[in-house]
């Protein structure tokens, strides 16, 4: 499996659920950057799981940086961060470990490994890897937003109730990055919180949609074919654990319509320009055009449930039923919301510094 990606800034991931540490790698940032440690906290904490609506399993994220930072600022070689893993209950994966969860990676980690993968809590598949992005991310957002770059994503839907639309997005992003219940209408949030409530009262679970505005990039970065800006980016997304879909500005909406209702009429504002509409999403033919860069991404619902599955047993070679202990989330999109940020400031780092060069970032 390839655990590296990127290419002037790569991050390698590592580690297992249930292992001793999770942790990152990061390669190729410029030397310089300043170190925001209570900023890795704040976005780790929107990580983690909340009430009722998360898994009961709580882990501190007591991460250390040891390499690739010298006071307070990175150095320019290999940035490592190590995660504790603290809360592991490995007795509750013994009994099914031959047993095929519905939606998981558990059978097919098994088909490509022989069995010697650790298959404890979804083992290197696990969500519980997404910390390390987030420490990582946390860094580069930091890098990003002193360039005037600004990333925020938001709950566009759970359950079937939906959030509004953007509208200030610079304002919308500012704010949406203080909560941790990411959507810009409350009421509409405590709707989905009663869905997911719900849900886990019902031993089951529920999915949604994300969306993520990028304010500040400049025009032109990306490239045409092979690396545009939208391949790069959900090569990166349907990383994510959960993460099922990806579509950028309007793209499913404009197959029902006409170009004269979809094209983006551009025009000139204090010597810059822009587009009035912006269903493209802030790319044109692979390449930033200046605009807002927004996608979705659809988040399915959690796949560990606590009803009675059919599945088999892989190593019997038998038909069996699935019934799961443990600590399961009923819902991972407003956790998910925070690695979809990391995420994207990494692939748009790595773009940037292609563009301009690695020491643009410092």
């Amino acid at each position: 499996m390839k655990n590296t990606f990127g290419n002037s800034i790569s991050i390698t991931l590592f580690g297992e659920s249930h292992g001793a540490q999770i942790g990152a790698v990061l390669d190729g940032l410029a030397p310089g950057i300043a170190i925001d440690e209570e900023f890795i906290r704040a976005q780790l904490d929107k990580r983690r799981p909340v009430g009722k609506i998360g898994t009961a399993r709580h882990e501190a994220d007591a991460y250390q940086i040891v390499s690739g930072v010298f006071e307070g600022k990175t150095t320019g070689t290999p940035l490592t961060i190590l995660i504790p893993n603290t809360a592991q209950h490995s007795k509750d994966y013994a009994a099914t470990r031959s047993l095929a969860r519905p939606g998981h990676a558990d059978y097919t980690a098994y088909a490509k490994y022989h069995g010697y993968e650790d298959y404890r809590g979804g083992g290197h598949f696990s969500g519980r890897i997404t910390a390390a992005l987030v420490a990582a991310g946390a860094i580069v957002i930091s890098a990003l937003r002193e360039k005037g770059i600004e990333i925020g994503t938001h709950i566009r839907s759970c359950g079937g109730v939906a959030d509004i639309d953007f509208g200030d997005v610079k304002a919308d992003i500012a704010r949406l990055n203080t909560l941790d219940f990411a959507v810009l209408d409350e009421e509409k949030g405590d709707e989905m919180k009663a869905k997911i409530e719900a849900a886990a009262m019902d031993g089951d679970s529920v999915g949604g949609v994300l969306e993520t505005a990028v304010i500040g990039m400049p025009a032109g970065v990306g490239e045409p074919w092979f690396d545009t800006v939208e391949g790069v980016l959900s090569h990166a997304l349907f990383s994510v654990p959960a993460v099922k879909g990806v579509e950028f500005g309007d793209a499913f909406a404009m197959v029902n319509g006409r170009g004269s209702a979809y094209n983006d009429h551009y025009y000139i504002s204090d010597k810059e320009i822009k587009t009035a509409t912006n269903h493209n999403g802030g790319v044109n033919g692979g390449i930033t055009n200046g605009m807002p860069i927004v996608f979705r991404c659809a988040v399915k619902p959690t796949p560990s449930i606590f009803k009675a599955q059919n599945t088999v047993d892989f190593i019997k070679g038998e038909n069996s039923v699935l019934e799961l202990k443990g600590r399961h989330d009923p819902a991972v999109i407003h956790r998910a919301r925070v690695v979809v940020d990391s995420v994207t400031a990494l692939v748009l780092a790595d773009l940037l510094a292609q563009r301009y060069g690695t020491d643009w970032l410092a």
